[in-house]
């Protein structure tokens, strides 16, 4: 007589139908990675062995996939230094003093700055190899993500609530543990959220990593963004269409497979006092947590895990500081003052010894004029991304149900890179007419406008829910609760969208302000454009000065403006 295993013996079986998925999803995934990550391994002899790019949509796939591990990589050498850059500018006055200025200069330089400077290198660390010019192409990638995620987690680091600095030293907790237990879990929701922008605006700029145009010469890399800069050159657009098609699908098969599970993983780090109405969901998530094999391997680890934690705990256990008088400490400052003031000053000489040698001072001017141009386009791209963005990011944050119908959509139009869509408004504005002067807005707008939608986002949801509760027991209602709760509760994020927004559109004025179908060719009066022709002629001179103009205007605004405002949402605005 033929028998059935019965529900309790199923369940007493090692493996279900949850681990099966969960394993063969994880072999899928391992052979994909081989499949796709062999090809960094090519010969590679420039300039004749240059890889050329065929454009039958078959081969869309295996490009869609090349594309997608570099920017993977790039995402976790972005999040190792984010981890370690923020924690050190956040935890030493001194060090905060050059390494955040520092950081407003490295953002201000664009993508096509660090190719220039660094492609010749990279190619020459791995000679006869592609893996040369992968890693040129990482490493821009890893340029267009980092930023944005470091001043999020560093304006976490610094607004993490008092009290909770407090309990960590009752319980005497070393400076691993505060890490592990109090900093990263505080900034987790916002590095999230600013981590999904930054993988977003990487895909802005693959086609620019992978279809490398600098110094008098071309290098190609197989990928979803030499794709279309083949078939814009050629003019094909079916096969701009099949990429179109090709990059919305990685951008879904992404956001559900990677993004969204994290998302329904990082709730449970909301500052709470009363439970969240509704959690955000995950099929992905569920399914891991229904497999037993991922928590078996875990208990297996956690001897491995629990060690390591201890050696780190030992390493930096807090000591108190030694006591130092205030005259010593203001000694000290003024040495540190001098010496910045000595390098600034050498910096100075050697800029006004480059101008005079070089350039002339007329081509001075003539940048900072251009320079003035670009930031009335970023300015207007602010102020119009914060009125059209905030409340909708508001909403979504407050709103799990809408996040849940929404967050698909607004990650794919963040996600979705804008330079694919140039070729179609590029066609538009020379049909009609419209000037790139103006045009050029829009595009930089495609690109950029997203981090103060996915900040306000971030904000909302790290509202403790019994604030919201509060809210509303009070009546408060309109213009009066966004002043009493909202803006309150979302001004440090905001700030940090508007900075990495800010830096995110000057970046973009690159591919933004000079724009092509075929042969026909659309120019912006502006810094970006004067960037991309020096560095498409080779001449270091003006690609030098208008890398380093550029940085002044950023570095600049940031001090005046935008320093400011961090002061005040450090200080008045946080928990």
């Amino acid at each position: 007589m033929k028998t059935f295993p019965t529900t309790d013996t199923l369940r007493r079986l090692p493996f279900s139908l949850a681990d099966v998925a969960v394993i063969l999803g994880t072999l899928v995934l391992l052979a994909v990675i081989a499949r796709v990550g062999v090809g960094a391994l090519d010969s590679f002899q420039p300039p004749l062995d240059v890889p050329r790019i065929d454009l039958d949509p078959r081969n869309l796939p295996y490009y869609a996939g090349r594309s997608t591990l570099r920017m993977f990589v790039a995402l976790v050498c972005s999040t190792l230094f984010t981890l370690a850059y923020g924690y050190v500018a956040a935890n030493s006055r001194r060090a905060e003093r050059v390494m955040i200025p520092l950081l407003d200069i490295l953002q201000s330089v664009p993508v096509l700055g660090f190719l220039a400077i660094t492609v010749t290198g990279f190619i020459a660390l791995f000679p006869g190899s592609l893996l040369g010019l992968e890693a040129a192409a990482v490493f821009a990638i890893f340029t267009s993500q980092v930023w944005n995620m470091t001043f999020s987690f560093y304006q976490s680091l610094r607004t993490v609530p008092q009290e909770l600095h407090e309990a960590a030293t009752l319980y005497q907790l070393s400076r691993w543990q505060r890490f592990v237990k109090l900093e990263v879990p505080s900034a987790m929701i916002g590095l999230l959220w600013n981590g999904m922008m930054s993988f977003g605006g990487g895909w802005f700029f693959v086609a620019e990593s992978e279809a490398i145009s600098v110094l008098n010469q071309e290098y190609t890399l197989p990928g979803i963004g030499s794709y279309v800069a083949g078939a814009i050159a050629a003019e094909n657009l079916p096969a701009l269409g099949w990429a179109v098609v090709a990059m919305a699908v990685v951008i879904l098969l992404v956001d559900q497979l990677f993004w969204r599970p994290l998302i329904a993983w990082a709730d449970k780090f909301r500052l709470e006092q009363s439970a969240s109405a509704e959690a955000p969901e995950s099929w992905v998530y569920d399914l891991i947590q229904a497999a037993r094999v991922p928590r078996l391997l875990g208990r297996t680890l956690m001897p491995i895990r629990e060690g390591v934690n201890q050696f780190l705990s030992r390493l930096t256990r807090m000591v108190p500081p030694p006591e130092i008088s205030p005259e010593a400490v203001a000694q000290k400052d003024r040495i540190y003052n001098v010496l910045v003031l000595i390098f600034i000053g050498l910096l100075l000489a050697w800029g006004i010894h480059f101008i005079v040698s070089t350039v002339g001072v007329g081509e001075v001017g003539e940048a900072f004029g251009l320079g003035l141009f670009t930031l009335g386009r970023v300015v207007i791209l602010l102020i119009i991304a914060t009125v059209i963005w905030t409340p909708i990011g508001v909403a979504i944050g407050f709103q799990p149900r809408l996040a849940r119908l929404l967050q698909p959509l607004v990650q794919f139009l963040a996600s979705f890179p804008a330079n694919f869509i140039f070729p179609f408004a590029t066609l538009f504005f020379i049909r009609t007419g419209i000037t790139l002067d103006w045009g050029s807005i829009v595009l930089m707008a495609l690109g950029s406008q997203w981090y103060i939608l996915f900040n306000s986002i971030a904000g909302a949801q790290s509202i403790p829910t019994d604030l919201r509760e509060m809210a509303l027991d009070m009546g408060l209602t309109g213009w009066q609760k966004w002043r009493k709760l909202i803006i309150p509760g979302i001004f440090s994020a905001w700030v940090t969208g508007g900075v990495t927004a800010s830096g995110g559109a000057w970046n973009a004025s690159i591919v933004s302000e000079v724009v092509g179908w075929g042969n026909q060719r659309l120019t912006a009066v502006g810094l970006g454009a004067y960037i991309t022709e020096a560095t498409t002629q080779g001449d270091w001179a003006r690609i030098t000065l208008g890398i380093g103009m550029m940085s002044l205007f950023v570095v600049g605004v940031n001090r005046v403006f935008w320093r400011r405002l961090y002061g005040l949402a450090e200080h008045k605005y946080h928990l």
